[in-house]
């Protein structure tokens, strides 16, 4: 497997990162160590895989995980149903022969990544839906960066490792072995003061009043204890809607709540539970 140059982060201009994650991100990189991100939904984890592609120019390969799925078909899968119809009625002039098993492969996003010939960013987003047995198969098939097509007993093995980035919600609790093959880090919910440094990225022109006013109702509404609290990213889409109508937050009554809140039952429970604190 061919050594890739050491790749270095340093944030970029749409994502704050403090010196605690930038460590730990590039520590990931020089050893090429799978790093899984933790932290409610909201906090910038799958964000910061794809910012680590985009700054250091890396194609991105990302699997979604589901709760059904198998390790397998995170790899490849084979279109049988497109082989026995090619069997039956004939390839026609598009180059497949039904003999051929890797003319019916679908690559998955492991099997791309592995395939690639260079460094790409290997994404699995909220690993936490998956069993813990297919949790492990995973990190084996990472660990080893190779994986075997039982049909045909062939190995793809990745000529170059991928930089790889894992993401949970805490859902489920993940496996101590799956654990402990990974760098771990917690990205903890913004404190007002880093949340400014967020915003400011993302709206360097906005105005001061505008950024406190709208930080002081978010924070508030957090504390209310809604069932889905408003997450960093409800914030910097709320404040681009209020730059976009001209309009200036409103504490005794939020303007475009629904951006903010986004289950029935807290925007009911915000409505039937007053206007929330003067900050203006």
């Amino acid at each position: 497997m061919a050594t890739a140059p050491t790749l270095q982060f340093d944030g970029t201009e749409r994502y704050y990162l403090d010196p605690e994650l930038k460590a730990i991100v590039n520590m990931a990189l020089a050893m090429e160590k799978p790093l899984l991100l933790t932290g409610e939904a909201g906090t910038g984890k799958t964000q910061l895989a794809l910012e680590v592609a985009r700054a250091l120019s890396l194609d991105t390969e990302i699997l979604r995980a589901k709760s059904t799925i198998k390790g397998e078909e995170a790899c490849y899968v084979q279109d049988t149903v497109l082989r026995l119809n090619d069997a039956r009625f004939g390839s026609g002039e598009t180059g497949r022969v039904v003999d051929n098993f890797f003319d019916y492969i679908i690559w998955g996003p492991i099997g791309r990544a592995f395939r690639a010939g260079k460094k790409v960013v290997l994404l699995l987003d909220e690993i936490d839906k998956t069993e813990s047995d297919v949790q492990d198969n995973l990190l084996d098939i990472l660990e080893e960066c190779q994986f075997t097509i039982r049909e045909v007993n062939h190995t793809v093995k990745a000529e170059v490792r991928p930089a790889i980035f894992l993401t949970s919600n805490a859902k489920r609790e993940l496996s101590d072995p799956f654990l402990r093959r990974c760098f771990c880090h917690h990205i903890a919910f913004p404190s007002p003061e880093q949340m400014h440094e967020i915003l400011r990225l993302h709206f360097p022109k906005t105005s001061a009043k505008l950024m406190e006013t709208a930080i002081a109702i978010f924070y508030e509404l957090r504390e209310r204890g809604f069932e889905k609290p408003p997450a960093t990213s409800e914030l910097i889409n709320w404040i681009g809607a209020l730059e976009r109508s001209g309009q200036m937050p409103n504490a005794k009554e939020p303007q475009l709540i629904g951006i903010l809140l986004k289950r029935a039952g807290d925007i009911a429970m915000y409505r039937e539970g007053g206007k929330g604190r003067r900050y203006l």
